[in-house]
């Protein structure tokens, strides 16, 4: 036991070491900051405080006045009357006096029609508050023209009031399920990278000590098996110590930042009113679904002695990753169909999709209890299954790309028991 807990640590220390797991680290705390200050440094890398004057060329002076009425509460906007003649107004604009020009005009139909003339177009902000203003316009002028009380119009055109209200005591609100929805969205991405990161860092951990030799030193100290589960555990405390580090700094980020003002984390991203009962079931089967993923990884990598075929190996494990995920984010609007009921009983789906299930339905518990069984006797059988071909594996040398060479690693197995 205390060899497997000095593998465990020795593959903590080489990892935490490493310049990937430091460039991935610091990149992804830069990232947390940007995204945690990102109006701040928007508004230090652009002129918010500097206002757009787009010149408005038009003969219709109640035109104007409504036009310029409409973006008065816009402080980054506001519209000029200009006398000159357009060309005189496109000069203006080259020269940087205006930041655009409109000419408004009274269509075939006799309504209003705008054109509307910049340097670039690229910048849709002030070109979509011009058209806003026109449409607007418009509404006024045709009210107008046919008669109709303007409160009329906007009575129509505002929004229905739609109460969602479920029958089932034990349903969830509208607004839980909608934070439940984000939390489960979170977690199918968390769970999508870490299995592809840290898996691979469990297949190319064993396809480098076996490509330096350095296996063959080891099995004869260490058994195959506790190597295998070594090497598990200790990616899995280098993914803790990670997901550690964003969580503080993004804490920190979110304190500190100025942009989201006071309020805890679990304000900023909305899940006040999350059932502790989801963030339990969320915990649970990320560390499972870890478990089952990782179990496969150490049992690929172990099939391969060079790192360039370690990427072909793990293959047919991230595209049980990608199919997993793809569903479960169609399962987001539709969590209770049939389909999504029937795959999260698969071992390797389960975790996304069952999750998916807990999370958004009012589901009985015997199905959760169910399909936890079956994750954990599946983890159980990988783990005996991928211990043997993991013994075998890793007395296995040379060019190896094919899961063809299972039944040669199992057959390896046999002779060393």
């Amino acid at each position: 036991m205390n060899k497997f807990f000095i593998m465990m640590g020795q593959t903590y220390k080489n990892r935490v070491k490493s310049k990937s797991f430091l460039i991935t680290t610091i990149v992804t705390i830069a990232l947390i900051f940007v995204l945690t200050n990102i109006q701040s440094i928007i508004e230090t890398f652009s002129d918010v405080d500097e206002e757009k004057k787009v010149a408005v060329l038009t003969e219709h002076g109640d035109w104007y006045e409504f036009l310029a009425g409409s973006v008065e509460m816009n402080d980054q906007l506001a519209f000029e009357k200009y006398e000159g003649s357009l060309n005189d107004a496109k000069t203006k604009v080259e020269e940087g006096d205006y930041e655009s020009v409109v000419q408004v005009e009274q269509g075939a139909d006799g309504t209003p029609e705008g054109t509307y003339y910049a340097n670039q177009i690229a910048n849709t902000g002030s070109s979509e508050a011009v058209r806003q203003a026109l449409q607007q316009l418009k509404v006024q002028y045709v009210t107008e023209q046919a008669d109709v009380d303007p409160a009329v119009i906007q009575q129509m055109n505002a929004p229905i009031s739609l109460e969602l209200v479920a029958l089932e005591d034990s349903a969830k609100t509208a607004e839980e399920l909608e934070q439940t929805r984000g939390l489960v969205y979170v977690m199918l991405f968390f769970m999508y990278f870490s299995v592809i990161m840290y898996g691979q860092m469990i297949s190319t951990e064993v396809a480098t000590e076996k490509s330096s030799r350095v296996m063959e030193i080891l099995i004869s100290s260490v058994s195959p098996v506790s190597q295998m589960f070594a090497k598990i555990l200790g990616i899995a405390l280098l993914g803790l110590t990670q997901f550690g580090i964003f969580i503080l700094v993004g804490y920190i980020g979110i304190q500190q930042s100025k942009d989201i003002g006071d309020g805890s984390l679990l304000d900023f991203f909305g899940f006040t009113n999350i059932d502790p009962s989801t963030v339990v079931y969320a915990v649970v089967f990320f560390l499972l679904g870890y478990l089952l993923y990782a179990t496969l990884a150490a049992t690929l990598g172990s099939l391969v002695s060079r790192l360039e075929d370690a990427q072909q190996m793990m293959a047919p494990m991230m595209m049980l990753v990608v199919a997993g995920f793809m569903i479960a984010m169609f399962g987001l609007t539709v969590p209770d169909a049939a389909f999504i009921t029937v795959s999260s009983y698969f071992p390797f789906f389960t975790p996304l999709l069952m999750f998916l299930r807990v999370g958004m339905l009012d589901i009985p518990v015997w199905e959760v209890a169910l399909s936890l069984g079956i994750l954990v006797g599946s983890i159980a059988l990988l783990g005996w299954i991928g211990a043997r071909i993991y013994r075998g594996g890793v007395l296995m040398y040379g060019k190896s790309s094919s899961l063809k060479d299972l039944k040669t690693a199992l057959q390896l197995s046999k002779k060393e028991h």
